[in-house]
């Protein structure tokens, strides 16, 4: 198939890297596939890495001249399938896609649990400019049915797959050496963007909370939140107890070089990225049940879950896993074992590929 993603978005994260994992996939696979993006996006310039071909077109705005762009690209280079991935993009395919005589079914993969406006313009736009309507979570596609009144077998549930042999434990002491670490340190980690609703400021307050002045928290990634950040770190006098690293091409050395993770969303969550990956990593993890969280990990059993928007409880749940590392190692254990066998990249690329097929005729 020739299958052609589009994404408006110029930021980085999880979405856009399931863009790319999963165009990289099916280009392993033998199809074709492409993404469409503004020239000024991250995902554009990311690419390339990921052996991807990239297309820059003025599609960041809902404007005409993207949306006659789009189409003349279209037309000119008509694919088996359009996947389009953020707002804007969606609904500059599907107007271009109704203007074009053949155009190619469109499914819309819906990444985030933000409030969908309930409205006709909505309604269009998932139930009859999109054949087909994917999330990545069980809980999200069970809002957009409700609330558009979706035909449950048009909307598919297909959390984000992780590759199982990058995510694993590893020698915990030799990467710390290499990523410049204490091999004998203590370290609790976050890898997310930075963006408010991840809970960055809320994990701050937690961790200054714990007295335990031996551990050291690590936050990978990069973001619109990231000053906001420094200056709660120095009003938390903890600038000699916490490690920003930035965007990182290696997350999974990072994640190997953790002794606990915590992920404290507060909105706007599928099943993230990176409670797979802690998962797989077999790393004890604590985080809330925002958005579809809750499908990946369960409280006691593969995590201990606190609810948003509370750094007394994250605190108090740190401090369990630091006291007993029988729970924390059960509880990591149990993780990476349910991660292996329900999310990882394959079982991904199977569920998309079968969804790609269904829209041919």
């Amino acid at each position: 198939m020739k299958i052609v993603h589009t994404e408006a978005s110029c930021g980085w994260g999880g979405q856009e890297i399931r863009i790319l994992e999963e165009a990289r996939g099916m280009i392993a696979r033998g199809h074709e596939a492409c993404v469409l993006c503004p020239p000024e996006a991250r995902i554009f310039a990311e690419a390339p890495r990921f052996g991807v071909p990239a297309h820059a077109l003025p599609i960041g705005r809902k404007r005409l001249p993207g949306l006659l762009a789009l189409r003349r690209w279209l037309k000119a280079n008509p694919p088996d399938v359009i996947n389009t991935h953020s707002s804007t993009d969606s609904w500059l395919a599907g107007l271009a896609c109704a203007s074009l005589p053949a155009p190619a079914p469109i499914v819309r993969t819906r990444h985030i649990s933000a409030p969908i406006a309930v409205n006709a313009g909505a309604r269009w736009l998932y139930g009859r400019s999109a054949q087909h309507v994917v999330t990545t979570g069980e809980a999200l596609r069970q809002t957009l049915i409700r609330e558009l009144d979706l035909m449950p077998d048009r909307v598919t549930s297909v959390p984000t797959g992780i590759d199982t042999q990058r995510f694993a434990p590893g020698d915990k002491r030799a990467v710390r050496q290499a990523l410049g670490l204490d091999p004998d340190g203590c370290y609790l980690g976050i890898v997310a963007t930075l963006r408010s609703w991840k809970g960055h400021l809320y994990l701050l307050e937690a961790f200054a909370q714990l007295n335990a002045p031996e551990w050291k928290l690590v936050i990978v990634g990069e973001g619109p939140m990231q000053d906001n950040i420094i200056t709660r770190i120095n009003e938390l006098q903890l600038k000699d107890r916490v490690l920003l690293v930035g965007q990182r091409s290696d997350p999974e050395n990072w994640m190997r070089a953790l002794d606990l993770f915590c992920l404290p969303s507060y909105a706007n969550e599928g099943v993230p990225q990176s409670v797979m990956q802690a998962m797989l990593t077999e790393l004890p993890i604590v985080t809330t049940p925002v958005g579809a969280i809750l499908e990946a990990v369960s409280d006691g059993d593969t995590a201990l879950i606190v609810q948003p928007q509370n750094s007394d409880a994250l605190a108090q749940a740190l401090r369990r896993l630091i006291d007993d590392a029988a729970l924390a190692g059960r509880l990591a254990a149990a993780a990476r074992a349910r991660a292996t066998e329900h999310f990882s990249r394959e079982h991904m690329l199977n569920r998309m590929q079968a969804i790609f097929r269904s829209t041919q005729p």
